[in-house]
């Protein structure tokens, strides 16, 4: 765990493995190096209701955890939770990681399942919250999302730990840069942080901290309202 409230909101962090289907990169990495962790293997938990745990990415991930010499736990939803005390278990976990896929149904089955209040409990107490696309949104106000089709819509029912949007995959798909400006521009969405594939944003409390990325010319992005317009900074960023 860490001593302070850390989210790490990531394009990145899972690559494809050399022997495995998925390895975790610099990003994740990163995220286990600020739980501050000594003297014994990290524990994190991966979390994968964005794709409806499916069995084929929860054992990729564990594999992925294993390569990384972390101690490996996964928080399933369906069927059932897979522990007696979901939030029992957040809190036990140095590090939780949640896997991309559908944003609004991974916020749906979480409230359903009162993940809600237990991801903020787990957060509130030093556990350091990170994940790629659907879990880096979830942590915020809002963003952009292909949950309901092939025509991206905004998602505003995020968890809220984070008083921002997000935009993730910036420079991945072309469509992502232009509507996050329309709909911080029109005031859908506060004031956000974006990343380019590979890149993310460190948060202290609900204070951004620092840009990084683990790919070459990744970037990240700073949206605020001015009147009917979005203003877009681009952020310093250090490469991990």
């Amino acid at each position: 765990m860490s001593d302070k409230r850390t989210i790490l909101a990531t394009s990145g962090g899972v690559r494809a493995g050399e022997r495995t289907y998925f390895e975790f990169s610099e990003l994740t990495q990163f995220a286990v190096d600020l739980a501050g962790v000594t003297g014994r293997a990290p524990r994190m938990c991966t979390v994968s209701t964005a794709v409806g745990d499916n069995p084929h990415v929860l054992h990729a991930l564990a594999e992925a955890a294993k390569v990384a010499g972390y101690e490996h736990s996964h928080l399933q939803l369906f069927t059932m939770p897979n522990v007696a005390d979901p939030a029992e278990h957040l809190l036990q976990q140095d590090v939780v990681w949640v896997m991309g896929g559908s944003v609004a149904n991974l916020l749906a089955v979480w409230r359903v399942h009162g993940l809600d209040d237990a991801m903020r409990a787990a957060w509130e107490a030093g556990v350091v919250l990170t994940g790629v696309s659907a879990g880096s949104i979830c942590w915020h106000t809002g963003g952009t999302t292909d949950s309901f089709g092939v025509d991206l819509r905004p998602v505003t029912n995020g968890l809220g730990l984070l008083p921002y949007g997000n935009g993730v995959h910036y420079d991945g798909e072309a469509r992502r840069r232009p509507l996050m400006q329309r709909l911080v521009a029109d005031g859908t969405l506060p004031e956000s942080y974006c990343t380019d594939d590979g890149a993310g944003v460190l948060y202290r409390g609900t204070e951004f901290v620092e840009a990084v990325s683990e790919l070459d010319g990744a970037g990240a992005y700073h949206l605020v309202r001015d009147e009917d317009a979005a203003v877009e900074t681009e952020l310093p960023i250090r490469r991990l």
